[in-house]
């Protein structure tokens, strides 16, 4: 399994001129970093706060990232944000764990104790003050019909920084990123992009959403293009996400 975002980036390894090149296996963003870091694997779709973690290197032009409101990243609270003080957390991405702590403490003052916990919204509030829901869980939330109180991160991190958010980036183990690869990842995307008709199509009878759905997400809240603005926004992240989780009482998340 992997995330509805991740689709377009592969697109061209799956149906295009890029087919054929690499082994591919479709993992959640969390387990995919794992297998790199067990040696598993030679390149992924990693979260990039595995880039504090593990020893990658980037392959650039591409990834997952957000210039504001991201849909599929949502805080949902029984409280204000400032008054949090226990968050159920998916852990599919630890780039979205650690954003909502720095969001929490930076932008709301507020530390909560982590709960790791299944993406079950309901069970999540019953467990704790707020839950972190991510990815295609999130996707199937209306967050206008939630009765809570709803951030949506990739908005929450604009606000904060006035910078794009990047949540995961092709990254690799350093001797298997060779200087062709940037342009092979950057094919497979385009040519996902140029045929996103036969991705939703495709997705969203897949996945069970309404085809509107997903091509709003993939062409309104998704960026997969990452540049110079892009990059300062990682950079700033990763920095802030330094500093926050020396204080996790959950180091692997």
């Amino acid at each position: 399994m992997s995330f509805l975002n991740t689709t377009p980036l592969v697109w061209g390894m799956l149906h295009g001129p890029q087919q054929g090149r690499f082994d591919l296996d479709f993992r959640l963003p969390s387990a995919c970093a794992d297998q790199l870091a067990a040696g598993q694997a030679d390149i992924g779709i990693v979260p990039c706060f595995e880039l504090t973690r593990q020893d990658l290197e980037i392959i650039p032009g591409t990834g997952i990232a957000c210039h504001g409101a991201v849909r599929t990243i949502l805080l949902v609270s029984r409280c204000p944000a400032s008054e949090i003080r226990t968050l159920a957390t998916d852990t599919s991405s630890r780039t979205s764990v650690q954003l909502a702590r720095v969001l929490l403490e930076r932008r709301f003052g507020a530390t909560p104790q982590l709960i790791p916990h299944p993406p079950d919204l309901d069970a999540m509030l019953r467990a704790a003050d707020a839950a972190l829901i991510i990815g295609d869980p999130a996707l199937h939330i209306d967050p206008l019909t939630l009765p809570w109180h709803v951030y949506d991160l990739g908005a929450e991190w604009l606000e904060l920084t006035g910078l794009p958010m990047v949540f995961a980036v092709w990254a690799g183990r350093p001797d298997a990123v060779t200087p062709d690869l940037a342009d092979v990842f950057r094919g497979s995307y385009r040519y996902g992009s140029e045929h996103m008709d036969e991705i939703v199509a495709a997705e969203s009878a897949a996945r069970g959403f309404h085809p509107g759905v997903v091509r709003e997400y993939l062409t309104h809240y998704i960026v997969h293009e990452l540049g110079p603005r892009e990059y300062e926004g990682m950079n700033l992240f990763l920095e802030y996400a330094r500093q926050t989780s020396g204080k996790s009482q959950f180091p692997n998340i």
